[in-house]
């Protein structure tokens, strides 16, 4: 078999609380990052760009987002305090996509959301590539104003995912996938 095809038919999230590092070195980081771009792009827009959570960040953007739940949520408890502090600390890195989508004369921003789900998705077949396990999550705080800005968004730009990249610690079972008749149709000639 093609190894591209067998390392997508391998493809599977790892949940970032059981990656371990070393994350990406800087050349990686780089590689990762070229192949992520390298996605339809109609009009050559860019309508994407990149925030890199590593070392301390990660845990800065965790106290970001525990902040912001404390604001809504004063009464929160010390399990779900933990979990907003720990966010982003799983995985060595967390690669925040962020959708520049825009109006634009001829180019559809529906076709600039897609380009940057593209992106992540590149960015997990690139890390896997490179013998690391990555995940493509969101959360609340992908949906929350204060803390796009807090982690320096512009009020028009939105997070299309949060990608963690790390080593896996255990390994994680295949779950079952839609047989291909009950998600195909043929249209007929």
């Amino acid at each position: 078999m093609n190894d591209t095809i067998s390392l997508l038919k391998r493809r599977r999230s790892v949940p970032p609380p059981t990656m371990t590092g070393p994350g990406p070195s800087a050349d990686e980081l780089t590689t990762i990052l070229t192949v992520a771009a390298r996605v339809p792009d109609h009009g050559k827009l860019a309508p994407w760009r990149f925030v890199i959570l590593e070392g301390k960040a990660r845990e800065r953007a965790g106290a970001l987002a525990l902040e912001i739940s404390l604001a809504d949520r004063p009464d929160l408890d010390e399990a779900s305090r933990a979990k907003e502090e720990r966010r982003f600390v799983g995985a060595p890195l967390v690669v925040a996509v962020v959708s520049r989508a825009a109006p634009h004369p001829k180019i559809p921003e529906w076709e600039q959301v897609l380009s940057a789900g593209a992106v992540c998705m590149n960015m997990i077949v690139a890390a896997r590539a490179l013998g690391f396990s990555a995940t493509w999550l969101t959360g609340w705080m992908a949906y929350d104003g204060r803390f796009r800005a807090a982690i320096g968004l512009a009020e028009h730009e939105r997070i299309a995912g949060f990608i963690h990249i790390g080593k896996a610690t255990v390994a994680i079972e295949d779950r079952p996938r839609p047989p291909l008749a009950e998600i195909m149709t043929t249209f007929p000639e």
